[in-house]
Formats: C-alpha cells, sequence, structure tokens
C-alpha cells in the first residue's frame, strides 16, 4: 500500500520554485502596523496606543479624537483609514468556515501563501461528534490565519462559524452548520470558537463570529428568498431550538462577533430588532464583542423589505438595536445625516465604535508591530505543514458515516480485492470535497487517488457530472464494473446542486444517477459500494433495499484529503466512526412540506409532520445518530443516580410561577453545579479496535412541550478488539434535561427522565428540593 495524503504538494515543487516562496515569505513577514507604528513619533506616543493602559480607557481616548466624518467610515466592513491618527484602513471581512477561505476580500491567496489546508465541511466533521477535534481545527485555522495576516494576506475577523440549525434537508446551506440538533450545534460552536480565539485571557488570536442571528435557514425555495422571508416562529422555537447555538456560542465560546441575518423575525428585520440585539445578546447573555450585519442587510431591510421611509431612519434603526458594524456601505452613507436629523445620537455611535475598536485592540491591532506581539512569528512555513494536513485526514476519517455494511461488504480485502472499479461524476472530485467557504486547498486526493494507493484501479465517470442528464457513459461504467474484483460509485451531490442562495426541490439523486447506481449493481463482478458525497440527506432508499448493493457509506464534504479517508475507510485502515447529525428523510417528506413553515413541533390537525428527530415521529431513510462499525460496542452503566433533587432558590417575588404543571422554571432553580453524573462501561465484542462515538439521549416525562426525545451528551471511547472501557459522562440538568413551555420558558420536568444510550435504558427521577414557593 502506497502512503501520503496528497498527490501534489509543496514538497514535489522545484527547489528554485521553494526558494523564490521563502523568499517572497521573508517579505510578506515585513508587514506594517495596522496603527500606533513606534516609527510614527507623532502617533505612536497618544494613549491609546499605550498597551499597559486598560483597553476601556485607550478606546474612550481613541473616540474622543476622531471627528463624526471619520466615525461613520469605520461603521462598515472596509472600514477606511484615518491617516492623521496613524490608523490605515482594514477590512473586517475574512471567512474560516472550514479552513481560511477566499470568500470576502480580507484575504488574499497568492505568492508566498498559495493555499492553506482545507478541512471537511462542517456537515462532515460534525458527524465526528468530536468537540476536541474541532477545537483542534480551530487552533489550526487560526494559526494560518495569523501566518497570512502578518504576511498581508488575511485579516483578523474572521465570520465563521455558521451556526444555524438545519431545520429543513433541502437547504442549499445546510451542508455549512453542524447539523439539526441545537446542543450539537453549540457544543461545536463553542468548540470550534476556543480554538479560533486562543487561550490568552481577553487578547484573542483571531475574533470568531457565530451567524446568522437567527431562524436563518432558507434561502431561495419556491419563489421566496432570504431576502423577503419573514420566519414566523414561536417563542417555544426560538428559546428551544433557533436560539441554542447562539447561546452557547456567546457563552460558552466567549466568541468575539455574532452576526445578524437577512430574514425578518415575526415581522422585524433582524438586525433592526432591539429584542435579539441588544436585550438578548448583549443584554441576556453579555457578548463580550460587536454585532455585524450580513453583507448590505441593512440595505436590504431598506431597499428590499421597505421596512422604513428613509434610509437614515433605516440607519439609525440598527444602530440603535444594537448593529455595530455594517458589511456593506449602508452606515457608512446615512449615518452621520442621521445625527443631523436627530434620528440618532453620536453616543449611539460611540458605542457602536467602542465595540468594534474594543475588539480589534484585543486583537494587538492597536500594539505596533505584528513581528512583536504573541503569534507574530507565524509565516508561510506554518501554513500548510503536514501536521496540519494530516488533521485533514484525520477529520475526514472521523466524519465519514458507514449507512449500510451487508454480508458485511467492508472492509475490502488487499488480497480479494486488487482491482476496483471507481466510477461516478464524484469519482476524481477535487474541488466538490471541500464544499462552499472554502479557500484554495493544499493539494488535493481524490477518492480515485485515495483508492489507488490500495488497488489497480479501473475509471470511469458513468456520467459528465452530477447532474447526470444522460446515460452516454453508462456502458463504460458497466463495462468496469464487470472487470473489477470489486465496485465503487461515488455519487451525490456538489455546489450546482446545493449551496448558498439555492435550495434544493427534493432529495433523491439527481438527474439518471440512481438508474446508473442499479445498472452498475447488476452488472458488477463484486461487491458494489455506494459512496455518497453532499451536504444535505439524500433518499437512497433504492440502494438500501438493493441487495446488489452491498455498503453505503456518507463522506459529506470530505475535505482536502477526502479521497485518502474514503479509502482508508473502504480496506478498514480506519474503522469508520461518524454518527448522522442530521435526520435523512424519504422523499415523500418534503412533497407536501413547505420550507417557509417554521415550526417545530409536529401538527396532526393540520397534517404537519415536524421537523428533526425531536419532533417528526414519521419514516426515515436513516435516523439522526445513526452510523456502523466494523466491530460491535455494547454499553452496560456502572452507575449512575436513581433521583436526583432539584434545589429552588427560595427568594423569589410571589407572582412567578416556579412549579406549574409538574415543571420548575429554571431561572427559579440553583442550576450552578446541578448535574447527573454516570458511569458507563463500554465493550468491544469485535475483533477490530474501533472509536465509539456514544450519544446520550433524554426522553423527558411526557407532556405538551417535551420532544420524542433530546441529545444530552456525547463522547468519543476508544476502545481496543474484546476490551471494555469506562467513560464517564456529566449532564448538566438546568441546560439539557429542560424543556421549554409554549410562552417560550425554560423548565425542568419533575418525573422520570429516560436516558438512552444504544440500547440501554435508565431511568432517573428528577425531584424538587422543596415545595415552598409554589405558585400557579
Amino acid at each position: 500500500m502506497k502512503t501520503g495524503i496528497a498527490t501534489t504538494t509543496m514538497a514535489s515543487l522545484p527547489q528554485t520554485i521553494i526558494l523564490f516562496l521563502l523568499l517572497l515569505g521573508a517579505f510578506a513577514q515585513a508587514r506594517d502596523p495596522f496603527a500606533c507604528d513606534s516609527k510614527d513619533a507623532k502617533t505612536s506616543s497618544l494613549p491609546f496606543c499605550k498597551v499597559s493602559m486598560p483597553i476601556p480607557n485607550r478606546v474612550t481616548d481613541l473616540l474622543g479624537r476622531l471627528t463624526m466624518q471619520e466615525k461613520v467610515r469605520l461603521l462598515v466592513n472596509n472600514a477606511a483609514a484615518v491617516p492623521r491618527l496613524g490608523i490605515k484602513g482594514y477590512e473586517w471581512w475574512s471567512e474560516a468556515l472550514h479552513g481560511v477561505s477566499n470568500v470576502g476580500p480580507g484575504t488574499k491567496f497568492g505568492g508566498a501563501f498559495p493555499g492553506a489546508t482545507s478541512f471537511p465541511q462542517v456537515i462532515t466533521t460534525a458527524a465526528s461528534f468530536n468537540a476536541t477535534l474541532w477545537e483542534a481545527i480551530g487552533r489550526v485555522v487560526s494559526d494560518e490565519a495569523r501566518a497570512m495576516y502578518n504576511g498581508g494576506a488575511a485579516g483578523l475577523t474572521y465570520w465563521s462559524p455558521n451556526v444555524n440549525i438545519f431545520r429543513d434537508p433541502r437547504w442549499g446551506r445546510g451542508q455549512e452548520t453542524p447539523g439539526e440538533d441545537p446542543v450539537l450545534a453549540g457544543t461545536y460552536a463553542a468548540s470550534y470558537v476556543k480554538g479560533l480565539q486562543g487561550n490568552n485571557g481577553d487578547r484573542l488570536k483571531v475574533a470568531a463570529c457565530c451567524k446568522h442571528f437567527t431562524a436563518y435557514d432558507l434561502d431561495n425555495w419556491n419563489g421566496v428568498d432570504r431576502f423577503h422571508f419573514n420566519a414566523k416562529v414561536s417563542k417555544q422555537d426560538i428559546e428551544d431550538t433557533f436560539d441554542v447555538p447562539f447561546k452557547m456560542c456567546v457563552q460558552d465560546g466567549n466568541v468575539a462577533s455574532v452576526m445578524c441575518s437577512y430574514n425578518q423575525v415575526n415581522g422585524v428585520p433582524t438586525c433592526a430588532d432591539p429584542n435579539l440585539l441588544k436585550r438578548t445578546i448583549r443584554g441576556q447573555w453579555n457578548l463580550n464583542g460587536y454585532i455585524v450585519s450580513d453583507c448590505d442587510s441593512v440595505g436590504v431591510f431598506y431597499n428590499t423589505q421597505h421596512y422604513t421611509s428613509t434610509p437614515e431612519e433605516a440607519a439609525a434603526d440598527a444602530i440603535k438595536a444594537g448593529l455595530d458594524l455594517d458589511c456593506g456601505p449602508f452606515l457608512a452613507q446615512y449615518t452621520e445625516n442621521a445625527v443631523t436629523r436627530g434620528l440618532l445620537k453620536e453616543a449611539d455611535v460611540n458605542s457602536a465604535l467602542a465595540n468594534t475598536l474594543t475588539v480589534q485592540m484585543r486583537l494587538g491591532m492597536f500594539d505596533g508591530e505584528p513581528s512583536a506581539q504573541p503569534f507574530g512569528n507565524l509565516g508561510p512555513k506554518d501554513v500548510c505543514t503536514p501536521a496540519h494536513q494530516e488533521l485533514a485526514l484525520e477529520a475526514a476519517r472521523q466524519g465519514i458515516v458507514l449507512l449500510n455494511n451487508r454480508g458485511p461488504s467492508l472492509p475490502f480485502s488487499n488480497l480479494r480485492h486488487r482491482t476496483v472499479a471507481v466510477i461516478g461524476p464524484n469519482s476524481n472530485a477535487t474541488v466538490t470535497m471541500i464544499g462552499n467557504y472554502a479557500g484554495v486547498a493544499c493539494a488535493y486526493t481524490s477518492p480515485l487517488q485515495g483508492i489507488g494507493n490500495y488497488a489497480k484501479t479501473i475509471h470511469q465517470m458513468g456520467c459528465a457530472d452530477v447532474a447526470c442528464n444522460d446515460d452516454k457513459l453508462f456502458s463504460g461504467a458497466i463495462n468496469a464494473a464487470r472487470q473489477a474484483d470489486a465496485t465503487v460509485l461515488v455519487m451525490g451531490l456538489d455546489q450546482l446542486i446545493e449551496a448558498e442562495f439555492r435550495d434544493r426541490t427534493g432529495l433523491l439523486l439527481p438527474g439518471r444517477q440512481q438508474e446508473l447506481v442499479s445498472k452498475v449493481a447488476m452488472a458488477s463482478k463484486g461487491p458494489t459500494i455506494l459512496v455518497l458525497m453532499s451536504g444535505g440527506p439524500i433518499d437512497v432508499s433504492f440502494a438500501k433495499n438493493d441487495p446488489r448493493i452491498g455498503a453505503i457509506l456518507w463522506a459529506g464534504y470530505p475535505g482536502q484529503a477526502g479521497g485518502a479517508a474514503i479509502a482508508d475507510v473502504l480496506y478498514g485502515t480506519t474503522n469508520p466512526e461518524g454518527k448522522l447529525p442530521m435526520t435523512w428523510y424519504p422523499q415523500e417528506y418534503v412533497s407536501n412540506l413547505p420550507m417557509t413553515d417554521m415550526a417545530m413541533r409536529s401538527s396532526p390537525n393540520r397534517n404537519y409532520p415536524g421537523r428533526t428527530y425531536k419532533f417528526y415521529k414519521g419514516p426515515v431513510v436513516y435516523p439522526f445518530g445513526h452510523g456502523l462499525s466494523y466491530t460491535n460496542f455494547v454499553h452496560t452503566i456502572a452507575s449512575a443516580p436513581k433521583v436526583v433533587t432539584v434545589p429552588l432558590d427560595g427568594h423569589r417575588h410571589s407572582g412567578n410561577a416556579t412549579i406549574s404543571g409538574k415543571a420548575i422554571k429554571v431561572n427559579h432553580v440553583r442550576c450552578n453545579k446541578l448535574s447527573v453524573g454516570l458511569q458507563v462501561d463500554v465493550k468491544n465484542t469485535g475483533s477490530k479496535d474501533g472509536t465509539h462515538t456514544m450519544l446520550v439521549f433524554s426522553k423527558p416525562p411526557a407532556g405538551h412541550w417535551a420532544p420524542q426525545k433530546q441529545l444530552v451528551a456525547f463522547a468519543k471511547v476508544h476502545v481496543p478488539a474484546r476490551s471494555q472501557r469506562r467513560e464517564g459522562i456529566n449532564i448538566h440538568v438546568c441546560k439539557f434535561l429542560s424543556v421549554v413551555d409554549r410562552s417560550g420558558v425554560r423548565r425542568i420536568p419533575t418525573g422520570v427522565h429516560n436516558l438512552h444510550i444504544g440500547g440501554v435504558k435508565h431511568s432517573l427521577s428528577l425531584q424538587p428540593a422543596t415545595l415552598g414557593v409554589i405558585k400557579s
């Protein structure tokens, strides 16, 4: 077997080119300071440049020196220079969804930085259910981002991650998210943000941004687009589903920014809603950072949604609602006039700028020479390193999900499967593997190349592209399958089918892909394996039920090393461990379901099926959390409490309903250290070492508010063959065993909660400590 995660690397370049790139790198490192340049005696001695002074004092000093004209030009993403104060212009818009991206004008590839490590798309990485991995990816991405900043090729403010809920399987941007579960999405958000931002107290390595707040999960469906859409959302669903990842991102991840979305929520544009921005993000959750609009959102709610009569009113509404930065030109154009007309106070503008300037100071942008600061030593040598590329490969391995394995047909044998027919429109994919919001990858290993490291390959596309509009290439694919020891069909979607501003119309494979799969499987001499690349779920019931298709793998969009990871799973070098982060529905699910209906809970009286595994009770192709292994794991609960007492805060005003309908208000509970500890033994009864992805669900006591079940914890447990490991699980009662009532109030149901881990169930009774404050 050949090794190596990439077929083309920096190491394979001629020595003269490498020398040239190194020289470019040395040149790129000499970035001039953004502000407070020690060579500029006139400005570097000003108080806002004094690193020893507390940041709030520095910000106040700087604000006091700016004119109104200068201030408004700092309210937009391409913030203008203030030459008289020694401050350069700055582009706020950079992206780093799963690697430093070239989406947004803040990042430029080329010269000393020809590429950056391109990790799997987020939906794939989410399938690993591995918070340690998510944080590690964030650390690598921020290393490369800082290196590129030092070289003048990128900024320090990255508008990632996307933590919206993958509510509808047709959403073109579902691929960017961590899936349909709020706790999974929130844990991903906090972990990735910690990796990006670093752990140097209040100082930031880069500034991350959780987006798009809130209830944003429709781009362009059936004549309705995100610029015109009014998401009608209940208080219950806002609190229970849509806001959870953002709250966790702010409170657990301490993110430096939140982005508001294009859509309206209940008739108000999110970027003009003080209840969402000022009262929730900054007030209740205590955001330590800035709030930014999605690009041109302020212009959109004036020009497209006609929310205000004048542009000055739109600018005033946005800033007074709590918006600090406009991605777009609108605030620079209209804010000064809004102040002149009395719609806005200069103090409101100062408040917005204080938030953005504080983040820039936390990033060290007012501390003089970048080379003298923490991370100032990072440069071209720290981008696309072997360790970084190895982590991209490992992330892809952990995210691949084994959906079916008949027989079993996998893993392949090096002895029996020496010739493999590699077929399908994604069989030699490269750019497709990195999904959207990607940059320029260091190098690629396509599925064809990855399988070629294990076996002789016979390659046929079968379809010219994923649209698969005709059968002209079918015969070559069928002949290849007849000759080979095994056949691998790499099918699925790409950005022409699902993308930003491109929602799908259905869930089936595009064009004649299904026909190709069935015909090849019928002709194949050896086992036929279906590998799917996609962000969203696909109804592959036909393949699941076809006895000639031995196994099905979902690879998502597996990043630059995706082909190597797929081959490692096919040949058993990697034992698959991924679990689906979203439900795979049958096509019938969406046939009469408008994407515009935001309700999460099912409603039988209006024939509404509900959404996600928490509320949908109908048939599925594959459920949330599904994923097979080449070995078998058995759980035993070694220790767990049977009763947990919920301590009430006894100092409440008489008007508050503490316990109502056998559920305790969370804000009346002493939540701090209230948790349930479990010890779970995981036994590997098979003959292969494996890492078990353990998901813990809770089924709350029955009631109108309760979901069918909800994810409350997850863990990774590596267990060698025929051995056992014990894993501790801690479940925070207020966060994870609570439900939300119809008024949007989070409550802890008293009574029996059933915890499910695989096939094992544990009953846990939650009881109030005192009934001294019962009000109805």
